[in-house]
C-alpha cells in the first residue's frame, strides 16, 4: 500500500491580507448602504442599530477570523504521483489528483492577486469532482508549480481523457 502525502506547503504569507481585503469589499458596500439608509430614514433607530451590529459581526468573522483560519488550514503539495490540496475553513476538503488524470494546468491572477503578486493554480483533471485549485501562491511559486506539473505530466505520457 502506498502512503499518500499530507500536503505541507502553505499559501503565501500575503494570502490572509488578500482574503481579508476581498471579504472587506462587499461588507464595506453593505455598511455604506446602511449609512445611506440611516440618512434617508432615521426613524426607528433600533433597526439601524440591529443592522449595524449584524454588519459589525460579519466584518469581524469574515474579514478578521476567516482569512487567518483559511491560512491555517489551506495546504498543497505536488509530487511525481499526485497533486494534493487541503482547503476550507468551516468544512474542510482534502483532494488528491493523480498526475495520470491531469489534463490542463492554468494560472489565474485577479486584480487583488496582481496587486499583491499572487496567483492561483487550477489543475483540471479527468474527474467529475472538478478541478483542483491551489490558491494564493506567490506568482513565482505558482509559475514553478505549473512548470513542474507540466514536466511531470509530460514524462508520464499517458492520456488523461
Amino acid at each position: 500500500m502506498t502512503d499518500l502525502l499530507d500536503p505541507a506547503n502553505k499559501p503565501s504569507r500575503k494570502a490572509p491580507l488578500v482574503w481579508a481585503i476581498g471579504a472587506a469589499i462587499p461588507w464595506s458596500v453593505l455598511a455604506l448602504g446602511q449609512v445611506v439608509w440611516l440618512l434617508v430614514d432615521p426613524r426607528e433607530w433600533w433597526w439601524h442599530a440591529l443592522a449595524a451590529a449584524g454588519t459589525l459581526l460579519g466584518i469581524v468573522v469574515f474579514v478578521v477570523v476567516v482569512p487567518w483560519w483559511r491560512y491555517r488550514v489551506h495546504r498543497w503539495d505536488v509530487d511525481p504521483r499526485a497533486v494534493y490540496t487541503r482547503t476550507g475553513w468551516l468544512t474542510q476538503e482534502r483532494r488528491i489528483a493523480p498526475i495520470s488524470r491531469v489534463q490542463t494546468v492554468d494560472t489565474e491572477r485577479g486584480p487583488l492577486d496582481r496587486l499583491f503578486g499572487l496567483a492561483n493554480v487550477t489543475v483540471t483533471t479527468a474527474s467529475s469532482a472538478g478541478a483542483v485549485r491551489i490558491v494564493a501562491l506567490d506568482a513565482d511559486v505558482a509559475d514553478g508549480v505549473v512548470a513542474r506539473l507540466t514536466d511531470i505530466a509530460a514524462l508520464g505520457g499517458e492520456d488523461a481523457t
